[in-house]
């Protein structure tokens, strides 16, 4: 703001006018009290987990299940604050329902496809290695770290403790799997040797470059570079064979098909698959008068899925690779996403320079 100040600004602020003075001790007492009502709830918020009867049954509980000393897993706990911004988070309802149009303009965006070609280049030794390793496509495992956190750039600024203490013990919608990841957490700090309170992640307690929650840390992190931690937060090279790793145990199929569009038809709605899992036989397509691609063979398992776009329907054939990637996160406009970025990342490789 700068210094100058008017005429106009000075005459609003002369202490000479009465009215003008008490009007302004009014705002000032207002103000004041609105930042001691926050500190007081700030400390509110510190005491939250200390004395509540639901937070000793769980330390109590998980001592006795994972032979560990209660005590001290009271003392983790009681560090643990509870946000509000997370609670809101989580309920908020979303301003819209995004068609695949609009969902497809937030991750295929030039800004998003140039950081994915640069990341991939800066780590292509080691993105073919991990390839190789896993038999896991390079493009979906650069494709994924951008469509998550735009290749470990946005990881989340909130206290894993923080999120999952809040959602687990004060949002009953979901308390019970949060309370659950909340112990997958407390036992992979203690496996990996990190300080449970400095890691970070999403408002929903999703961690690193892949944002794995605390379950998918322990089934699915690697330590990839032999340092004896997991580090996904920090090293790219245990994200990305973290998430080669996680699609290699769902079965991905390194070289087969992801997904195919169905061009310049109409189909039935009965047709359209209700699952991603492919349920069905690219013959029978075929029998009830789906224009399918000549190359594909009849026997070939396919999910017949269709995509709203702000012109109409788009229509595309899914693989057990498509399903794959719903694995990862179930939503078919995430798994179409990641597919065609990956895809994009790919051809951008692969032209010369």
């Amino acid at each position: 703001m700068s210094n100058n100040q008017t005429p106009e600004y000075q005459s609003r602020f002369d202490c000479r006018n009465t009215s003008s003075l008490f009007h302004y001790l009014h705002v000032f007492t207002a103000v004041f009290s609105a930042f001691l009502a926050l500190c007081l709830s700030t400390n509110v918020a510190a005491e939250d987990y200390k004395n509540r009867e639901d937070v000793k049954t769980f330390a109590r509980e998980f001592a006795k299940e994972h032979q560990k000393n209660e005590a001290d897993v009271l003392i983790l706990l009681e560090q643990g604050s509870r946000k509000q911004s997370i609670l809101d988070a989580i309920s908020r309802p979303a301003e819209r329902v995004l068609n695949w149009g609009g969902y497809r303009n937030i991750f295929l965006e030039p800004n998003r496809i140039k950081q994915g070609v640069a990341f991939w280049k800066e780590h292509e030794t080691l993105i073919n290695e991990v390839s190789k390793k896993y038999e896991v496509s390079p493009e979906i495992i650069v494709a994924i770290l951008g469509v998550e956190t735009r290749y470990g750039r946005l990881t989340g600024g909130y206290r894993v403790l923080d999120a999952l203490m809040t959602l687990g013990f004060d949002y009953p919608p979901r308390a019970k799997f949060f309370r659950g990841q909340l112990e997958q957490f407390i036992l992979l700090a203690d496996e990996q040797n990190l300080k449970a309170t400095d890691l970070k992640g999403s408002y929903a307690g999703a961690m690193g470059y892949g944002q794995f929650i605390p379950g998918s840390y322990r089934a699915y992190a690697v330590d990839h570079d032999g340092d004896n931690v997991a580090d996904i937060w920090g090293n790219p090279a245990d994200a990305i064979a973290s998430v080669a790793n996680y699609f290699k145990r769902h079965r991905w199929q390194y070289g087969e098909l992801v997904a195919v569009p169905l061009l310049d038809q109409t189909i039935a709605p009965d047709l359209i698959s209700k699952s991603p899992k492919p349920d069905r036989s690219v013959g029978d397509l075929r029998e009830a008068g789906v224009a399918v691609p000549a190359a594909l063979d009849n026997a070939a398992r396919v999910t017949l899925l269709a995509f709203e776009t702000d012109d109409g329907l788009e229509y595309w054939l899914g693989f057990d690779n498509f399903y794959v990637i719903t694995r990862y996160n179930h939503s078919r406009l995430y798994a179409m996403a990641a597919h065609q970025l990956a895809e994009i990342l790919r051809a951008q490789m692969t032209v010369k320079e």
